[in-house]
This record gives structure tokens, sequence and C-alpha cells, in this order.
């Protein structure tokens, strides 16, 4: 089964996958942006022992298994 497309199909094909690119490249930005915003309305402090303390929990769930 052997499709044909016209080089123009091809080229708007090959368009629209560069701009999905593009597109998901843009959310992640603005995911991380908003992420960094949170973080920062949160004292250093605080997130360094939220983190201490994530690590302390995995670290205990993976000796347990």
């Amino acid at each position: 089964m052997k499709e044909q497309y016209s080089i123009n199909e091809i080229l708007n094909a090959i368009n629209d996958l560069q701009n999905l690119k593009k597109e998901k490249k843009i959310n992640i930005i603005k995911v991380k942006k908003k992420v960094t915003k949170i973080n920062s309305e949160i004292p250093s402090n605080t997130l360094k022992l939220i983190e201490e303390a994530e690590k302390t929990i995995k670290s205990k769930l993976q000796t347990k298994q």
C-alpha cells in the first residue's frame, strides 16, 4: 500500500509537527514559571525542610520494599 503525497502536503505536515513542538515547549515553560512563582511564596528554609522530609519518606519506603 503506497501512499503518494505532494511536496506541499509533506511540508505542511512538517510545519504542523514543528508548531506542536513549539506549543509543548511554551506550555512546559509556563508550568515551570508557575511552580517557581508558587515556590517563591514559601520561605526557603521551609522548602528545605519539606525537601528533606520528602527524601526521608522516600528512603524509608524504598528500604521497606
